[in-house]
């Protein structure tokens, strides 16, 4: 029997489907509320309208971003606050993490504490019935396996731990760190319309971009391409909440977005993540 007594309380909100811009706000609106202490740690799931076209903060939009594609295909657009390399965010569910990095169970190292979130993704995958891992590539020879061949697409990029699952890598993760708090969000793929990601990604050449593609289907994966039955959103929203709570040892209680977090992001889409100034500087 587990004792409940000594498990922490955070808050959990699915807040649904959300502007690009506005999701990148309010994940930045809880790194500030929370370091004010004004809120919980807290673990909130979201998708996007439209589906969207991210980028890291690092990226040169222009160099890496065919932006006309993105139009054409009607996707959003928008820089995240994290690294990391271009991700399309369209049938899958996103999470984000907020929690102080003074927190008694967040380790001080970015590797480590990113394994310690992560649980909650293992847990959830375990949930949905599949083989799910974390691969650590402290080895020259793990991080060439799950290394990136240059690409332009995040799921490619290797972290200290990876996270797979039969085998292959099925969620992308960033995390950044502001004023004390951490903040990791990360995509749970359902599908992936992998020709769209590489449509609206620039490349050298054609050759170049065949040869990414290939190289990214041999390693990424969807939920729906590796579980027996179709799993809809709202089994996966059910899964990962259990998987959280479960991998973190906490336990989840189901919140809403307080007026301030509201009315701070929307500060924030118009100073930021709603500006060119902001998604397609560098």
């Amino acid at each position: 029997m587990e004792n409940h007594s000594a498990r922490e309380t955070w808050r959990f909100i699915n807040s649904g489907r959300r502007s690009p811009e506005m999701n990148m706000a309010l994940d930045e609106a809880m790194i500030l509320l929370h370091q004010q202490g004004k809120i919980p740690p807290t673990i909130r799931f979201y998708t996007w309208e439209p589906a969207t076209l991210s980028i890291g903060y690092f990226q040169k939009a222009e160099k890496e971003v065919n932006l006309a594609k993105v139009k054409e295909y009607g996707l959003g657009f928008v820089r995240r606050p994290t690294g990391g390399r271009a991700v399309l965010h369209d049938k899958e569910l996103t999470y984000s993490v907020v929690v102080s990095e003074e927190h008694p169970m967040m380790p001080r190292s970015v590797t480590e504490a990113y394994r310690v979130l992560s649980l909650g993704l293992l847990e959830g995958f375990k949930k949905l019935g599949l083989n799910a891992e974390m691969v650590s590539l402290a080895s020259e020879e793990e991080k060439k396996k799950y290394a990136s061949v240059g690409s332009a697409a995040c799921f490619d990029s290797p972290s200290w731990y990876e996270l797979v699952v039969e085998g292959r890598k099925v969620a992308g993760s960033a995390q950044t760190r502001q004023k004390g708090v951490i903040l990791q969000h990360g995509s749970i793929l359902l599908d992936m319309d992998v020709n769209l990601l590489f449509d609206v990604l620039q490349f050298p050449s054609d050759r170049v971009k065949e040869r990414m593609k290939k190289g990214f289907m041999e390693k990424a994966v969807t939920i729906n391409q590796l579980s027996p039955k179709p799993v809809t959103i709202e089994e996966a929203i059910t899964a990962f909440r259990h998987g959280f709570s479960k991998g973190l040892n906490v336990d989840l209680v189901e919140g809403i977005l307080t007026d301030e977090e509201e009315s701070l992001a929307l500060q924030l889409v118009k100073g930021r993540y709603g500006t060119a100034d902001w998604n397609l500087k560098r």
